[in-house]
Parts: structure tokens; C-alpha cells; sequence
């Protein structure tokens, strides 16, 4: 039995819904598909540039342990007392498949490249200006590192959530749509069956009182 009243409109509805769910099903797979595409391409940038970023970073450690074994302690901590440089991040967003993935940009306070460095040479080791140097030259990887993984965050959430709405219109709301169609349709059909075996019946009852068929078939025969 159909579970939505067997009307012709309510069969027009439920192909109208049918409709509509079929073409947002294929726009959810297609979103769903470019959406991976653009995650899978993130992936594979984020895996480069985490290990160019890690391989900098040990680098500039191995700089900052050389110049810890030449220098005292209080002379490190007194050279990055007071800062020369300052930098600033402005963030935007960029809608790509409508998700709002950040955007990083690093501004310095000054362009001056020596301004990094926030303490004299002339007590200090060159090993503390090559980990100076490698740490500012990794800023700008490792803001678009930090970008391109809460980018692969928020994609990797809205196609799980994609993924789900095609799911359950594939599974769910599509099929539940085609069985009601099927229903009402064989309902209305009965329906059709059934007002056409009346309408015979009336018409023969018609037929009948009309042309008085009961009563000339009581007569008897002539021989």
C-alpha cells in the first residue's frame, strides 16, 4: 500500500521530489568528486612542504646546539632580549567549492633582511645567525604549511558531509521517491480498473432495462 495519499497530484508531487533529488544527487557527486580532487592535490602538496619544513627545522636546531656549545647561556638569552623585527599575519578567505579555506599572509615590520637579527656580532657565533637566518627564511613555508592543513581540514569535513547527503539520497530519499511513484501509480491503475467494470456494469443495466432484454428471454419459443 502507498504510504502518501494516491492521488494524481500527490504522483506529480512525488515526481517533481523524484526530479529534484535525482539532479541534486548528481551535483552532490560532482562537488563530492571535485572537492577530493582538490583535497587529494592539498595532500600531496602538505607532504612536500612538512618535509622540507621539518628538514629545516632540524637544521636550524643543529645551528642552535652549535651556538649553545660556543656561547654561555646568558649570552643566547641576552641576544634575543630585545627585537629588531616585528611581523604580522593577515588572513582572508578563499571559497573553493564552498568551503572558506584560509589564507596566510606574513607581513615584516621593516624590509631590511639584517633587521632578523636582533643582537650585534661581535659577541656572538656564526652558528646562532645561520639558525637565525634558516628560521626566517622557514616563516613562509610553515605559514603555508599551517594554511594547507587546516585547508585539508575543513575539505576533508565537508566531504564527509557531502558524502552523507549523497548517501542518503541514493539510498534513502531516491528509492523512497520511486516506490511511492510505483505505488500510487498501480493504486491509480486499480482505481481505473475498478471505475471501468462499474461503468460496464451500469451500462449493461442500462442496456438492459432499456431493450427489456430479462423479459424476452422468459418468453416461451414457438414451435
Amino acid at each position: 500500500m502507498p504510504t502518501v495519499n494516491p492521488t494524481r497530484m500527490e504522483l506529480t508531487r512525488q515526481k517533481s521530489k523524484l526530479a529534484t533529488a535525482t539532479r541534486g544527487h548528481k551535483l552532490l557527486k560532482d562537488k563530492r568528486d571535485e572537492l577530493m580532487r582538490e583535497f587529494l592535490d592539498l595532500v600531496r602538496e602538505n607532504k612536500a612542504l612538512r618535509e622540507k619544513v621539518e628538514a629545516g627545522l632540524n637544521e636550524a636546531n643543529k645551528n642552535f646546539v652549535l651556538a649553545r656549545s660556543t656561547m654561555s647561556s646568558e649570552a643566547v638569552e641576552v641576544a634575543f632580549m630585545a627585537s629588531k623585527q616585528e611581523v604580522s599575519i593577515d588572513v582572508s578567505t578563499k571559497n573553493v567549492m564552498s568551503v572558506n579555506i584560509p589564507q596566510f599572509d606574513i607581513q615584516a615590520r621593516t624590509s631590511d633582511a639584517n633587521d632578523i637579527y636582533s643582537y650585534g656580532f661581535a659577541f656572538t657565533s656564526s652558528d646562532l645567525d645561520d639558525a637565525v637566518k634558516s628560521l626566517s627564511e622557514l616563516q613562509q613555508d610553515m605559514l603555508k604549511l599551517a594554511e594547507i592543513e587546516k585547508s585539508c581540514q575543513l575539505m576533508a569535513a565537508e566531504i564527509e558531509k557531502t558524502r552523507r547527503r549523497v548517501n542518503a539520497l541514493e539510498h534513502v530519499m531516491i528509492p523512497n521517491y520511486q516506490k511511492n511513484i510505483k505505488d500510487i501509480s498501480m493504486k491509480l491503475d486499480e482505481n481505473e480498473r475498478s471505475t471501468q467494470i462499474r461503468l460496464m456494469k451500469v451500462k449493461d443495466m442500462m442496456l438492459e432495462d432499456a431493450h427489456h432484454y430479462s423479459d424476452k428471454m422468459k418468453e416461451p419459443v414457438e414451435n
